[in-house]
């Protein structure tokens, strides 16, 4: 029983570690090639599109739960920020809220 339950161990911990690397923020995203996601420009047109005259401030390309999502940031004419996510794979608008 402790032989099994030492197995059982192993394969849950050799599992877990590649997820584990997987979640570094600190390293670039890459998208697998079998993947196609909408051009950045578009997303990025998708997002100004929300909020007219707003400057682009930063953008990021995520993995999360199996979906890629392109998230900017706007300043719009007021100074007001916006957070706008986008699904990366069709172009549709997750989230458009303002940054708190």
């Amino acid at each position: 029983m402790k032989r099994l339950t030492a197995l059982v161990a192993a394969v849950i911990i050799a599992c877990a570690a590649p997820q584990a690397g997987a979640v570094d923020p600190d390293k670039p995203l890459v998208v697998p090639g079998t993947v196609t996601i909408v051009a950045f420009d578009q997303l990025e047109a998708t997002a100004l599109a929300l909020h007219p005259g707003s400057t682009l401030l930063d953008t990021d390309l995520d993995e999360a739960y199996g979906k890629y999502v392109y998230e900017v940031e706007l300043q719009d004419r007021n100074g007001i920020e916006w957070d706008v996510e986008l699904d990366a794979l069709t172009g549709q608008v997750l989230k458009n809220h303002q940054d708190t």
